[in-house]
């Protein structure tokens, strides 16, 4: 009953006309970068940071996190059709996909893709209403030392479950610990790490550092490819799917949701993960194999349900816990306290209205996006044509005007462009900036935790494994650190990288 209570009280929030609208504007938007290569929902939602300071905290959490499960929508459109990813997670869909559309097939791709993702997104958010508040009264019994030891397990499977080098994410996450580190501490209220800038005392502005991270080195790192716009090659002659393609798409669609909305809760694993297992599996299930590589609809079926999936339940710990499991988590997290709204399992019971809310807000994204997708395909794709020395002075100046209203601080024009340039020069050596964001959120948190627990304790270690969870929650840190020293492991995990990837 609980649960029916809380539905009919999120679709009351949710359909007001600004709670409509500003879902409208971040599902289209989401799609636009989506079908845009390059830009991606983490720049796009960093660069609107400063924006959602002015908008009611629901109203903002609806648009930002409509422009992320719409981005996976919209990184199909150009899978399928110029083989470009719009988004990683897409990647995979651009195997079969495009040789469907090579075949003539794009219209029934392209439709295949987006009722997958629509089902997967209906699902997945009634999995988030359901797990949702059984996990946030488990939380609620959570002390220091539970919440020390489950900070510190999401940051370890964020370097263990990101892309590139483990060492490489670790050196990142642990920069990220100490940037977050600078300010005032909050138990002596001694300024720390500010080197005499005033300014500096409530600590590096959060919207700076993720707009230069995320926004301006993607800017930069874009340029690097020219400007040569991209076109559609193939023609959509029609987009209803055969009896035949319904029949063997059920199966992908159900088993990549079920893949999707499972992985999608780890930190760091998400829709990219979620649609490369989803593709390893189906062509292992399917009594056709070879038909994988040259135009099989399970190979977008199955990848594109997951991939949808897995970026709706990523919202699971980042509601319930506090806890960001990707960049994109992490940003939303940051658009929570920018708001004055403490994340964790409190936001459930203390501002019920915020948290389903949000969840109806997703039904109701999910069915927006079908009846814009398909009708729009043509118009998504054109954009494509928008060359990049156009594009991106219009972004560079939205991120700087947007960073300096915030706050109005030239200090912090200042830090965006050194997030910029670090953030591109992080990306020229392999290193992932998602596990430097995600230390950049969770630093403070572990370290307040860990020192609550420690005075608490007296001064005792001991404390964060005499109690039962936090027990199993540091022994579980403890084995996926040390699998980073186990070489087999380090190269199982490189190959499967290397493999998604590819």
């Amino acid at each position: 009953m609980e649960l029916f209570d809380g539905i009919i009280l999120g679709f009351q929030a949710a359909v007001t006309p600004t709670s409509l609208m500003l879902c409208l504007i971040g599902v289209t938007l989401g799609t636009l970068i989506g079908v845009l290569p390059g830009i991606g929902p983490s720049a796009t939602i960093a660069m609107l940071l400063p924006i959602t300071m002015s908008l009611e905290p629901l109203a903002a959490l609806i648009m930002l996190a409509g422009i992320y499960y719409g981005a996976q929508y919209g990184g199909s459109i150009t899978a399928i059709l110029v083989n470009v990813p719009g988004e990683p997670s897409t990647a995979v869909t651009a195997i079969d996909g495009y040789q469907m559309a090579r075949q003539g097939r794009a219209g029934a791709a392209l439709a295949i893709a987006a009722i997958g993702s629509f089902v997967a997104g209906t699902i997945a958010t009634l999995v988030i209403a359901v797990a949702s508040p059984a996990l946030s009264q488990i939380a609620l019994r959570f002390g220091a030392p539970e919440y020390f030891s489950l900070t510190l397990l999401g940051l370890i499977l964020v370097v263990v479950l990101s892309q590139g080098s483990a060492l490489k994410g670790l050196a990142m996450a642990v920069l990220g610990l100490l940037l977050g580190l600078a300010g005032t501490d909050v138990f002596t209220a001694q300024t720390r790490f500010i080197f005499g800038i005033n300014e500096l005392r409530s600590g590096i502005n959060f919207i700076a550092v993720s707009i230069g991270i995320f926004g301006i080195a993607e800017i930069l790192r874009n340029l690097e490819g020219g400007d040569a716009p991209m076109r559609m090659t193939h023609r959509i002659t029609r987009l209803m799917p055969s009896r035949e393609d319904f029949r063997r798409s059920v199966g992908p669609i159900l088993r990549g949701t079920g893949l999707g909305s499972v992985l999608g809760v780890l930190p760091g694993g998400g829709a990219f993960l979620s649609s490369f297992a989803s593709y390893a599996v189906e062509k292992r299930l399917s009594k056709h194999p070879e038909e994988f590589g040259r135009g099989a609809i399970e190979g977008v079926a199955g990848p594109e349900s997951a991939n949808n999936a897995g970026a709706q339940t990523s919202f699971i710990p980042m509601l319930t816990l506090g806890i960001p499991s990707n960049a994109v988590m992490a940003l939303m997290i940051g658009a929570m306290v920018v708001q004055g709204i403490q994340p964790g399992p409190r936001v459930i019971v203390t501002q019920p209205e915020l948290f389903w809310g949000l969840v109806a807000s997703m039904w109701i994204g999910n069915a927006m996006l079908l009846i814009l997708n398909l009708p729009l395909v043509g118009a998504w794709v054109r954009l494509l044509s928008i060359p990049y020395s156009v594009l991106f002075p219009g972004i560079l100046a939205f991120c700087a005007i947007g960073t300096f209203v915030a706050n109005g601080s030239i200090l912090e024009l200042y830090i965006l462009a050194a997030a910029g340039v670090v953030g591109y020069v992080f990306t020229r050596f392999g290193c992932a900036p998602a596990p430097f964001l995600l230390g950049f959120v969770l630093g403070p948190m572990i370290e307040e935790h860990f020192r609550r627990a420690m005075l608490i304790a007296d001064g005792n270690a001991a404390v964060f494994f005499q109690r039962p969870i936090s027990a199993v929650l540091m022994g579980t840190a403890f084995l996926l650190a040390a699998t980073m020293f186990i070489p087999s492991l380090l190269n199982l995990r490189r190959d499967v990288f290397n493999d998604a990837e590819e």
